[in-house]
């Protein structure tokens, strides 16, 4: 408890700061948080609810990065310049390695928004978490974690979905290495990495993702799509190939068809 609250005195300083200059309001406002994709944020009732819970999962080992990406991504979006915690273990930095500021700002995020803190363990990661989401002014808080947590039952995730709706923060637990588990959040993703549009000369085009939606407490889940990230908007879109899904549905990703292909054939 003394190491959360040493961490979180020094984010508390650097978020009161931060709201000084800007002038930020003590929560964010109630809603939702946006992709820019319009048939995703529409499908969602408007995106991803604020003040609430949503838990993204990699599809595969090889997806962690993918899925840190797209939190990442997903966070900030969020209006103005209120700070974005993401608070990780130290075992998780040496598994994901370190967040490179100037690979943020390449996808047109800004890297000054992000606060970064590293707990020594689990433990301490729960407890930056319960007092993280009460710090007022911050726009969104990132949990990331790696393997199983077994500190966060369903009494420890009621204890911070409640702590986010009454504060207004948006909490993004991303839980790479782990498998999908009943828990309280509002939505639960499974997020890979898909293959981008090459962009003129065969250049690497933007980073792009396979969703599907494991679980919505406000509706149907089971839904497949794909965003693309686009850096001069700096928001989700529709690819430039992908007109014929319709801008949403997805098939089963390839990789998983061949699986099953090479199951029977076994």
């Amino acid at each position: 408890m003394r190491e959360s609250s040493h961490l979180l005195a020094g984010l508390r300083q650097r978020i009161a700061r931060i709201a000084a200059d800007g002038g930020l309001p003590g929560r964010p406002a109630a809603g939702w948080l946006a992709s820019g994709h319009a048939p995703f944020d529409d499908a969602l009732g408007g995106g991803l609810a604020v003040g609430r819970t949503h838990e993204f999962f990699a599809a595969d080992t090889l997806d962690a990065t993918s899925a840190a990406a797209f939190a990442a991504l997903l966070a900030l979006r969020t209006p103005g310049k209120a700070p974005l915690i993401w608070l990780r273990t130290v075992d998780a930095g040496r598994r994901a390695g370190r967040i490179y500021a100037p690979g943020i700002a390449e996808l047109g995020g800004d890297p000054d928004r992000l606060l970064l803190v590293e707990a020594g363990d689990s433990k301490a990661l729960l407890a930056c978490a319960s007092d993280a989401i009460r710090c007022a002014g911050s726009a969104a808080v990132i949990v990331e974690s790696w393997g199983r947590f077994p500190l966060l039952d369903l009494t420890a995730g009621r204890r911070l979905a409640l702590g986010a709706r009454d504060a207004g923060t948006t909490l993004l637990m991303l839980r790479l290495g782990a498998a999908p588990a009943p828990s309280v959040a509002e939505t639960r993703w499974s997020v890979a990495a898909a293959a981008s549009h090459a962009l003129e000369a065969n250049a690497p085009g933007a980073p792009a993702f396979d969703l599907e939606l494991l679980r919505w407490r406000s509706g149907a889940a089971g839904t497949r799509w794909r965003l693309d990230w686009n850096h001069d908007e700096q928001s989700f879109g529709q690819g430039v190939g992908d007109a014929a899904l319709s801008g949403a549905l997805l098939p089963l990703p390839a990789r998983r068809a061949m699986a099953s292909h090479g199951a029977k054939a076994a």
